[in-house]
């Protein structure tokens, strides 16, 4: 699988997230940045989850349809199915049962969770309604993924 570079603004690669960007916090979608994209990318989708929570892999955001031609996200997206300010990217349904980003809000006490916020370049875009749930959305881009990257932030709620 070909790779390309996320980064943000807001955080470093394997390094805490501010309590700005949690559900402690502000609760706000930090600043996304990509580079390197492959030739051909008609659409991103975005999903942030965290596999360290204790029931299983809890999902933090799900956002797709972003253009083809985009190069990052702002700080503070709407938390609306539809964001018209993105020209219409789409949002689904994270595990707190929300639409839109969901900041960490790990047990207190048990220790540093690794959200992953995984970005793939699509070589189509997902004919999907807003409101889907992750599993939707790895369906739908099942066969058509042309890039990934990837970029962990960590936090930690003692």
């Amino acid at each position: 699988m070909e790779r390309f570079t996320i980064s943000s603004s807001s955080f470093r690669n394997d390094q805490p997230i501010p309590v700005k960007y949690s559900r402690d916090g502000g609760d706000i979608s930090p600043a996304l940045n990509w580079e390197g994209v492959k030739a051909g990318t008609k659409s991103f989708a975005l999903i942030c989850d965290d596999p360290d929570a204790p029931g299983g892999t809890w999902i933090h955001w799900v956002i797709y349809g972003i253009a083809g031609n985009s190069t990052g996200l702002p700080e503070n997206i709407a938390k609306t199915e539809t964001v018209t300010s993105l020209g219409g990217v789409k949002q689904g349904v994270n595990s707190y049962g929300s639409i839109g980003y969901g900041g960490p809000q790990p047990p207190r006490g048990h220790g540093v969770h690794h959200y992953h916020f995984q970005l793939y370049a699509l070589d189509a875009e997902p004919n999907l309604a807003p409101r889907v749930t992750r599993q939707q959305l790895d369906a739908a881009m099942k066969g058509h993924i042309i890039a990934e990257a990837d970029l962990v932030g960590t936090f930690e709620r003692e």
